[in-house]
């Protein structure tokens, strides 16, 4: 089945956007394993996960999800 004319802008877009959105994931994905080890590496340096929250302007459980990703 072919696209009516008049939709196929709305279509094109539509790829357009949910491609972007793909990329935004992987960039998404990327820095909350960035944060984690950065995140791991301070508590291995002595940093509390409390310490970490604080800083963050975060609770402790948002730290400990954080670290669990």
């Amino acid at each position: 089945m072919r696209t009516a004319p008049q939709h196929e802008e709305a279509f094109r877009r539509i790829k357009e956007v949910r491609a972007q959105a793909i990329e935004h994931t992987i960039i998404a994905r990327r820095l909350a394993v960035e944060r984690r080890d950065l995140m791991r590496a301070l508590i291995d340096q002595g940093v509390s996960q409390a310490e970490i929250a604080r800083e963050l302007e975060v609770s402790r459980q948002a730290v400990q999800k954080m670290l669990a990703c």
